[in-house]
């Protein structure tokens, strides 16, 4: 602990030293308020126990007051002047923007200069670009870090964590940027200007219009004295007109590509309401919106919404029809089939699917099954029935001893006819065998009727004399 103490004498953190790099890094020139508002947003609801609002201030920004104080013993930071109501202005060295740039994770060349001397006039103009800043920021407190506070301190810190929020963090933004007309961006040359701020934050700005625009400038006012911006805004809409102004769509709304999205607001409403609030108006238009829709088409994602919407009812529609005809349809085959449907002989019942199906199978166009015109159960009983009768029939039919035996063996012997195939009738047969069935046959019984060849006789009278069969 000492020998923290001799190297940081004023008792500074690496936390509040880090948050004292990251603000002076972006802002260049700042108050230890302001780097307490961005960098511990949470000490801003304690100390309220103090008498003035000056009191309180000093109270919470005591600790980057001391990590400035030990920043400057290290070459880091120095004092920059003082503002018009006498706070001190601070701001970074050449060594301090190197440290800074490692805090940001910027390259050294995009840190801009040390702003030295930037206070020395009281520096009203950086002090409303840093307001712009938190105005953007709106810097949500760390609930956790206030566990141990009052109830009351916690109930405004829990406020300040449900109202709206701002866009980005602090390393979204950059101040003094060069936009140089010639030359690079590095080394800007003549004829060029500089943004006071530039606010990088795709993930929380990008916004679906369908137009090709250049990013959207914001114009803030800060009204001092006798200027009045109320005046000044309807000059600069007519100056600039040529680089905003978009085309008109039969649909009500306006394309904006290849132009620049102009947005003016007053730092006073800024404060009060930030981005979310309905104090942005974009050039062109006649009413104010929040920033997300200044900067965007909603009159273009309204009308294109609708389309599609219209382009999927009519697709729903269309499928509603296809689905309704596919089901008219199949409606109308299930009755043309009903129509055709098996009725039983036997008990007039419909047939089933399952026996339908089977009734009408057939091999080589002859029908398998037996009894096709009747149902399941009808067949049942048809069968049972033809099964009892066949069984009455062999019990009660006389049998002939040897006769069947006798008919069954001599079909087996009955002959066929060599040429045709033909079985032999029974006269044919017995016309062959002569002796009878039981003879042996004659020679070359072989063929049938009409088919046997012409047999020679001995010679009688010098001609040859063909048998007869």
């Amino acid at each position: 602990m000492a020998g923290k103490r001799k190297t940081n004498p004023a008792g500074s953190t690496n936390s509040f030293r880090g948050d004292v790099l990251r603000v002076l890094g972006v802002l260049k020139v700042a108050t230890a308020d302001q780097i307490q508002r961005i960098g511990a947003p949470h000490l801003s609801f304690r100390h309220t126990e103090k008498p003035t609002a000056s009191e309180q201030k000093t109270a919470r920004s005591a600790l980057h007051t001391g990590a400035l104080s030990d920043m400057r013993k290290h070459g880091l930071s120095e004092t920059g002047g003082s503002t018009e109501t006498g706070e001190r202005l601070r701001n970074l060295t050449i060594k301090g923007l190197e440290a800074a740039s490692h805090e940001l994770r910027r390259p050294v060349t995009e840190m801009g200069s040390s702003a030295r001397g930037a206070g020395s006039s009281g520096g009203s103009h950086p002090m409303a670009v840093n307001e712009t800043v938190i105005a953007m920021l709106r810097p949500k407190p760390d609930l956790a870090k206030l566990a141990e506070d009052p109830p009351e301190v916690r109930a405004a810190a829990q406020a300040a964590v449900d109202a709206p929020g701002g866009i980005g963090t602090i390393a979204s933004y950059w101040t003094e940027v060069p936009l140089p007309a010639t030359g690079t961006w590095n080394a800007p040359g003549k004829g060029g200007i500089q943004a006071d701020i530039v606010l990088t934050a795709p993930q929380a700005l990008a916004t679906w219009s369908g137009d090709m625009i250049h990013p959207p400038v914001l114009l803030v006012f800060n009204r001092v004295g006798d200027r009045n911006p109320n005046r000044t805004i309807p000059r600069l809409i007519e100056l600039t007109r040529h680089l905003w102004e978009g085309e008109r769509q039969a649909g009500g709304f306006h394309h904006y590509d290849g132009r620049i999205p102009i947005i003016a607001t007053g730092l006073t409403n800024l404060r009060e309401h930030g981005p979310h609030g309905p104090v942005f108006l974009r050039f062109g238009r006649d009413h104010k919106e929040p920033l997300w829709e200044a900067i965007g088409n909603p009159r273009r994602e309204a009308a294109e919404a609708r389309a599609r919407g219209e382009a999927r009812a009519r697709q729903e529609k269309y499928q509603a029809q296809l689905r309704r005809a596919a089901t008219e349809q199949a409606e109308k085959k299930a009755a043309e089939r009903e129509t055709r449907r098996p009725v039983c002989a036997g008990c007039g019942a419909q047939f089933t699917d399952e026996r339908w199906e089977v009734a009408g199978a057939t091999e080589w166009g002859v029908l398998t099954n037996t009894h096709p015109h009747l149902c399941d159960v009808c067949k049942q009983r048809a069968v049972a029935a033809e099964g009892q009768a066949a069984g009455k029939q062999e019990h009660h039919e006389p049998v002939q001893r040897g006769v069947g035996r006798y008919d069954f063996q001599r079909e087996t012997r009955r002959p066929v006819c060599s040429e045709c195939g033909a079985q032999f009738t029974d006269e044919r047969w017995k016309a062959i065998e002569r002796g009878g069935w039981g003879a042996p046959p004659r020679a070359q019984p072989v063929l049938v009727r009409g088919l046997r060849p012409a047999v020679r006789r001995p010679h009688t009278r010098g001609l040859a004399v063909p048998v007869p069969v």
